[in-house]
Protein backbone atom coordinates (compact mmCIF):
# COMPACT_ATOMS: atom_id res chain seq x y z
CA UNK A 1 0.00 0.00 0.00
CA UNK A 2 1.20 3.50 -0.82
CA UNK A 3 1.41 6.35 1.66
CA UNK A 4 -1.86 6.62 3.62
CA UNK A 5 -4.29 9.21 2.27
CA UNK A 6 -5.97 11.98 4.25
CA UNK A 7 -9.52 10.87 4.96
CA UNK A 8 -12.28 13.39 5.59
CA UNK A 9 -15.62 11.95 6.65
CA UNK A 10 -18.52 14.29 5.90
CA UNK A 11 -21.45 13.85 8.31
CA UNK A 12 -24.56 15.97 7.61
CA UNK A 13 -26.44 16.87 10.80
CA UNK A 14 -29.91 18.27 11.34
CA UNK A 15 -31.19 18.31 14.94
CA UNK A 16 -28.89 15.45 15.97
CA UNK A 17 -28.07 16.51 19.54
CA UNK A 18 -29.39 13.21 20.94
CA UNK A 19 -27.02 11.02 18.94
CA UNK A 20 -24.10 13.28 18.01
CA UNK A 21 -21.85 12.60 21.02
CA UNK A 22 -22.17 8.83 20.62
CA UNK A 23 -21.48 9.17 16.91
CA UNK A 24 -18.33 11.14 17.76
CA UNK A 25 -17.25 8.49 20.27
CA UNK A 26 -17.54 5.68 17.76
CA UNK A 27 -15.80 7.65 15.01
CA UNK A 28 -13.00 8.58 17.41
CA UNK A 29 -12.33 4.89 18.05
CA UNK A 30 -12.55 4.10 14.35
CA UNK A 31 -10.05 6.82 13.43
CA UNK A 32 -7.65 5.64 16.14
CA UNK A 33 -7.83 2.13 14.71
CA UNK A 34 -7.31 3.31 11.14
CA UNK A 35 -4.36 5.51 12.10
CA UNK A 36 -2.70 2.73 14.10
CA UNK A 37 -2.81 0.51 10.99
CA UNK A 38 -1.55 3.35 8.75
CA UNK A 39 -4.70 3.27 6.62
CA UNK A 40 -5.21 7.04 6.94
CA UNK A 41 -2.85 9.96 7.57
CA UNK A 42 -2.68 11.90 10.87
CA UNK A 43 -4.29 14.89 9.12
CA UNK A 44 -7.55 12.96 8.62
CA UNK A 45 -10.66 14.54 10.11
CA UNK A 46 -14.37 14.00 10.78
CA UNK A 47 -16.38 16.95 9.46
CA UNK A 48 -19.84 17.48 10.93
CA UNK A 49 -22.03 19.68 8.71
CA UNK A 50 -24.70 21.56 10.66
CA UNK A 51 -27.64 22.04 8.32
CA UNK A 52 -29.44 24.85 10.15
CA UNK A 53 -30.30 22.75 13.20
CA UNK A 54 -32.73 24.22 15.73
CA UNK A 55 -31.32 22.34 18.70
CA UNK A 56 -27.81 22.30 20.20
CA UNK A 57 -26.19 20.40 17.34
CA UNK A 58 -23.82 23.24 16.38
CA UNK A 59 -22.86 23.89 20.01
CA UNK A 60 -21.91 20.23 20.38
CA UNK A 61 -19.87 20.34 17.16
CA UNK A 62 -18.02 23.39 18.47
CA UNK A 63 -17.31 21.60 21.76
CA UNK A 64 -15.99 18.52 19.94
CA UNK A 65 -13.72 20.66 17.77
CA UNK A 66 -12.42 22.66 20.72
CA UNK A 67 -11.65 19.52 22.69
CA UNK A 68 -10.13 17.49 19.84
CA UNK A 69 -9.31 19.65 16.80
CA UNK A 70 -7.00 16.90 15.54
CA UNK A 71 -10.05 14.71 14.91
CA UNK A 72 -13.23 16.77 14.66
CA UNK A 73 -14.03 19.66 12.35
CA UNK A 74 -17.29 21.48 11.75
CA UNK A 75 -19.14 23.32 9.00
CA UNK A 76 -22.04 25.58 9.87
CA UNK A 77 -24.43 26.42 7.03
CA UNK A 78 -26.16 29.80 7.19
CA UNK A 79 -29.61 28.15 6.98
CA UNK A 80 -31.27 24.81 6.43
CA UNK A 81 -30.47 23.71 2.86
CA UNK A 82 -31.65 20.10 2.93
CA UNK A 83 -29.75 16.83 3.26
CA UNK A 84 -28.35 16.68 -0.30
CA UNK A 85 -27.09 20.26 -0.20
CA UNK A 86 -25.56 19.70 3.23
CA UNK A 87 -23.65 16.68 1.92
CA UNK A 88 -22.50 18.64 -1.12
CA UNK A 89 -21.43 21.58 1.07
CA UNK A 90 -19.17 19.28 3.05
CA UNK A 91 -17.74 17.65 -0.06
CA UNK A 92 -17.01 20.93 -1.82
CA UNK A 93 -15.44 22.43 1.32
CA UNK A 94 -12.95 19.58 1.81
CA UNK A 95 -12.30 18.56 -1.81
CA UNK A 96 -8.97 20.41 -1.96
CA UNK A 97 -7.62 19.30 1.43
CA UNK A 98 -8.46 15.58 1.44
CA UNK A 99 -7.18 12.61 -0.51
CA UNK A 100 -10.34 10.61 -0.05
CA UNK A 101 -13.76 11.39 1.42
CA UNK A 102 -16.55 9.28 2.89
CA UNK A 103 -20.11 10.54 3.42
CA UNK A 104 -22.30 9.03 6.11
CA UNK A 105 -25.40 10.03 8.07
CA UNK A 106 -25.10 10.96 11.73
CA UNK A 107 -27.68 8.50 13.07
CA UNK A 108 -25.23 5.53 13.24
CA UNK A 109 -27.46 3.34 11.08
CA UNK A 110 -24.66 2.94 8.56
CA UNK A 111 -22.04 0.47 9.74
CA UNK A 112 -18.82 2.39 10.39
CA UNK A 113 -16.92 -0.92 10.31
CA UNK A 114 -17.55 -0.94 6.56
CA UNK A 115 -15.17 2.03 6.34
CA UNK A 116 -12.21 -0.36 6.63
CA UNK A 117 -13.26 -2.35 3.58
CA UNK A 118 -14.09 0.85 1.69
CA UNK A 119 -10.54 2.10 2.21
CA UNK A 120 -9.12 -1.28 1.17
CA UNK A 121 -11.11 -1.14 -2.09
CA UNK A 122 -9.90 2.44 -2.60
CA UNK A 123 -6.24 1.47 -2.22
CA UNK A 124 -6.88 -1.31 -4.76
CA UNK A 125 -7.61 1.39 -7.34
CA UNK A 126 -11.32 2.17 -7.01
CA UNK A 127 -12.25 5.86 -7.14
CA UNK A 128 -15.81 5.31 -5.86
CA UNK A 129 -16.92 2.70 -3.31
CA UNK A 130 -20.66 2.42 -2.68
CA UNK A 131 -22.01 1.28 0.67
CA UNK A 132 -24.88 -1.06 -0.23
CA UNK A 133 -27.37 -2.57 2.17
CA UNK A 134 -27.24 -6.36 2.10
CA UNK A 135 -30.72 -6.64 3.64
CA UNK A 136 -33.59 -4.53 5.00
CA UNK A 137 -34.31 -6.45 8.19
CA UNK A 138 -34.76 -3.29 10.26
CA UNK A 139 -37.33 -1.74 7.89
CA UNK A 140 -41.07 -2.04 8.18
CA UNK A 141 -42.86 -3.82 5.36
CA UNK A 142 -44.11 -0.50 3.99
CA UNK A 143 -40.63 1.11 4.08
CA UNK A 144 -39.04 -1.94 2.48
CA UNK A 145 -41.69 -2.17 -0.26
CA UNK A 146 -41.60 1.54 -1.14
CA UNK A 147 -37.79 1.75 -1.06
CA UNK A 148 -37.28 -1.24 -3.33
CA UNK A 149 -40.05 -0.01 -5.64
CA UNK A 150 -38.27 3.35 -5.85
CA UNK A 151 -34.96 1.85 -6.99
CA UNK A 152 -36.69 -0.37 -9.56
CA UNK A 153 -38.76 2.53 -10.85
CA UNK A 154 -35.64 4.72 -11.14
CA UNK A 155 -33.99 2.01 -13.21
CA UNK A 156 -37.09 1.78 -15.40
CA UNK A 157 -36.98 5.55 -15.88
CA UNK A 158 -33.41 5.33 -17.14
CA UNK A 159 -31.60 6.73 -14.09
CA UNK A 160 -28.31 4.97 -13.31
CA UNK A 161 -28.57 4.36 -9.56
CA UNK A 162 -26.99 1.66 -7.39
CA UNK A 163 -29.68 -0.60 -5.93
CA UNK A 164 -30.11 -0.27 -2.14
CA UNK A 165 -27.44 2.44 -1.95
CA UNK A 166 -28.17 5.70 -0.14
CA UNK A 167 -25.46 8.28 0.63
CA UNK A 168 -22.89 6.09 2.37
CA UNK A 169 -20.03 6.15 -0.13
CA UNK A 170 -16.31 6.76 -0.58
CA UNK A 171 -15.02 9.11 -3.27
CA UNK A 172 -11.47 9.97 -4.24
CA UNK A 173 -10.24 13.53 -4.54
CA UNK A 174 -10.34 13.20 -8.33
CA UNK A 175 -14.04 12.32 -8.20
CA UNK A 176 -14.76 15.29 -5.93
CA UNK A 177 -13.03 17.61 -8.38
CA UNK A 178 -15.19 16.28 -11.22
CA UNK A 179 -18.32 16.49 -9.05
CA UNK A 180 -17.60 20.20 -8.59
CA UNK A 181 -18.24 20.62 -12.34
CA UNK A 182 -21.89 19.61 -11.87
CA UNK A 183 -23.64 22.93 -11.37
CA UNK A 184 -27.26 21.84 -11.11
CA UNK A 185 -29.39 23.18 -8.27
CA UNK A 186 -31.75 20.19 -8.09
CA UNK A 187 -29.44 17.69 -6.45
CA UNK A 188 -29.74 13.93 -6.48
CA UNK A 189 -26.28 12.68 -5.55
CA UNK A 190 -27.22 9.00 -5.91
CA UNK A 191 -27.66 9.65 -9.60
CA UNK A 192 -24.90 12.24 -10.07
CA UNK A 193 -21.97 10.19 -8.73
CA UNK A 194 -22.43 7.24 -11.15
CA UNK A 195 -22.44 9.74 -14.05
CA UNK A 196 -18.86 10.74 -13.21
CA UNK A 197 -17.57 7.31 -14.10
CA UNK A 198 -14.14 6.04 -13.00
CA UNK A 199 -13.54 2.61 -11.51
CA UNK A 200 -16.03 1.74 -8.77
CA UNK A 201 -17.22 -1.15 -6.63
CA UNK A 202 -19.62 -1.88 -3.77
CA UNK A 203 -19.22 -2.86 -0.14
CA UNK A 204 -22.14 -4.61 1.54
CA UNK A 205 -23.28 -4.06 5.12
CA UNK A 206 -26.34 -4.44 7.35
CA UNK A 207 -28.05 -1.22 8.35
CA UNK A 208 -28.85 -0.92 12.05
CA UNK A 209 -31.65 0.67 14.00
CA UNK A 210 -31.35 4.38 14.72
CA UNK A 211 -29.60 4.84 18.08
CA UNK A 212 -31.68 7.83 19.19
CA UNK A 213 -33.88 10.61 17.89
CA UNK A 214 -36.32 10.50 15.00
CA UNK A 215 -35.83 9.93 11.30
CA UNK A 216 -35.40 13.12 9.27
CA UNK A 217 -37.08 11.46 6.29
CA UNK A 218 -40.79 10.95 6.95
CA UNK A 219 -43.09 9.70 4.19
CA UNK A 220 -43.71 13.20 2.81
CA UNK A 221 -40.00 13.90 2.37
CA UNK A 222 -39.38 10.44 0.93
CA UNK A 223 -42.01 11.03 -1.76
CA UNK A 224 -40.59 14.48 -2.52
CA UNK A 225 -37.08 13.01 -2.71
CA UNK A 226 -38.25 10.29 -5.09
CA UNK A 227 -40.01 12.78 -7.38
CA UNK A 228 -36.92 15.01 -7.40
CA UNK A 229 -34.71 12.05 -8.30
CA UNK A 230 -36.95 10.93 -11.15
CA UNK A 231 -37.45 14.37 -12.69
CA UNK A 232 -33.78 15.31 -12.26
CA UNK A 233 -32.42 12.31 -14.15
CA UNK A 234 -35.06 11.18 -16.57
CA UNK A 235 -37.25 12.71 -19.30
CA UNK A 236 -39.26 9.54 -19.66
CA UNK A 237 -42.29 11.02 -17.83
CA UNK A 238 -42.48 13.65 -20.58
CA UNK A 239 -42.23 10.95 -23.22
CA UNK A 240 -44.98 9.02 -21.45
CA UNK A 241 -47.20 12.09 -21.75
CA UNK A 242 -46.64 12.06 -25.50
CA UNK A 243 -47.47 8.36 -25.65
CA UNK A 244 -50.54 8.87 -23.49
CA UNK A 245 -51.74 11.73 -25.70
CA UNK A 246 -51.26 9.59 -28.81
CA UNK A 247 -53.16 6.71 -27.20
CA UNK A 248 -56.02 9.01 -26.18
CA UNK A 249 -56.17 10.36 -29.73
CA UNK A 250 -56.59 6.83 -31.09
CA UNK A 251 -59.29 6.08 -28.52
CA UNK A 252 -61.05 9.32 -29.49
CA UNK A 253 -61.04 8.34 -33.18
CA UNK A 254 -62.42 4.89 -32.33
CA UNK A 255 -65.11 6.48 -30.13
CA UNK A 256 -66.02 8.91 -32.93
CA UNK A 257 -66.40 6.07 -35.46
CA UNK A 258 -68.46 4.04 -32.99
CA UNK A 259 -70.79 6.97 -32.22
CA UNK A 260 -71.18 7.69 -35.96
CA UNK A 261 -72.13 4.06 -36.68
CA UNK A 262 -74.61 4.04 -33.81
CA UNK A 263 -76.09 7.29 -35.09
CA UNK A 264 -76.69 6.13 -38.67
CA UNK A 265 -78.18 2.83 -37.48
CA UNK A 266 -80.74 4.79 -35.47
CA UNK A 267 -79.98 3.06 -32.16
CA UNK A 268 -78.29 5.95 -30.36
CA UNK A 269 -79.29 6.59 -26.75
CA UNK A 270 -78.38 9.71 -24.82
CA UNK A 271 -75.96 8.60 -22.08
CA UNK A 272 -75.39 11.10 -19.30
CA UNK A 273 -73.15 8.80 -17.17
CA UNK A 274 -70.78 7.89 -20.00
CA UNK A 275 -70.43 11.56 -20.97
CA UNK A 276 -69.65 12.67 -17.42
CA UNK A 277 -67.17 9.82 -16.91
CA UNK A 278 -65.36 10.71 -20.13
CA UNK A 279 -65.11 14.36 -19.13
CA UNK A 280 -63.70 13.50 -15.70
CA UNK A 281 -61.26 10.97 -17.18
CA UNK A 282 -59.89 13.30 -19.82
CA UNK A 283 -59.83 16.25 -17.41
CA UNK A 284 -57.94 14.22 -14.81
CA UNK A 285 -55.39 13.03 -17.36
CA UNK A 286 -54.86 16.59 -18.57
CA UNK A 287 -54.25 17.90 -15.05
CA UNK A 288 -51.90 14.99 -14.31
CA UNK A 289 -49.89 15.67 -17.47
CA UNK A 290 -49.80 19.40 -16.76
CA UNK A 291 -48.50 18.59 -13.27
CA UNK A 292 -45.60 16.57 -14.69
CA UNK A 293 -44.78 19.32 -17.18
CA UNK A 294 -45.01 21.90 -14.37
CA UNK A 295 -42.51 19.89 -12.31
CA UNK A 296 -39.96 20.10 -15.10
CA UNK A 297 -40.70 23.79 -15.75
CA UNK A 298 -40.20 24.49 -12.05
CA UNK A 299 -36.80 22.79 -12.16
CA UNK A 300 -35.81 24.85 -15.18
CA UNK A 301 -36.86 28.00 -13.28
CA UNK A 302 -34.70 27.03 -10.29
CA UNK A 303 -31.72 26.22 -12.50
CA UNK A 304 -31.96 29.45 -14.51
CA UNK A 305 -31.89 31.59 -11.37
CA UNK A 306 -28.56 30.04 -10.46
CA UNK A 307 -28.80 30.76 -6.75
CA UNK A 308 -26.10 29.25 -4.50
CA UNK A 309 -26.96 25.76 -3.33
CA UNK A 310 -25.53 26.42 0.13
CA UNK A 311 -23.73 29.15 2.08
CA UNK A 312 -21.02 28.17 4.56
CA UNK A 313 -21.09 30.49 7.57
CA UNK A 314 -18.26 28.86 9.55
CA UNK A 315 -15.65 26.19 8.88
CA UNK A 316 -13.86 24.91 11.97
CA UNK A 317 -10.83 23.03 10.79
CA UNK A 318 -7.17 22.78 11.65
CA UNK A 319 -4.79 20.94 9.37
CA UNK A 320 -1.83 19.13 10.86
CA UNK A 321 0.44 22.14 10.40
CA UNK A 322 -2.06 24.54 11.93
CA UNK A 323 -2.58 22.19 14.88
CA UNK A 324 1.18 21.88 15.50
CA UNK A 325 1.61 25.66 15.31
CA UNK A 326 -1.24 26.16 17.75
CA UNK A 327 0.33 23.71 20.19
CA UNK A 328 3.70 25.47 19.83
CA UNK A 329 2.11 28.85 20.49
CA UNK A 330 0.35 27.50 23.57
CA UNK A 331 3.65 26.16 24.90
CA UNK A 332 5.31 29.55 24.38
CA UNK A 333 2.48 31.30 26.16
CA UNK A 334 2.70 28.89 29.05
CA UNK A 335 6.37 29.77 29.43
CA UNK A 336 5.79 33.50 29.69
Amino acid sequence: MNMPETLYMVIPCYNEEEVLRETANQLREKYASLRSRSMISPESRVVFVNDGSKDKTWEIIQELHSAEPEIFSGINLSHNCGHQNAVLAGLMTVKDICGVCITMDADLQDDINAVDEMLERFYEGNHVVYGVRSARKTDTFFKKFTAEAFYKFMKAMGADVVYNHADFRLMSRRVLQELAEFKEVNLFLRGMVPLIGFKSCSVYYERRERLAGESKYPLRKMISFAINGITSFSTKPLKLITSLGFMMSIISVIAFIWSFVVKITGSSVVGWSSTICSIWLIGGLQLFCLGIIGEYVGKIYAEVKGRPRFIVEDFLNETGVEFINKCSNNEKNDGI
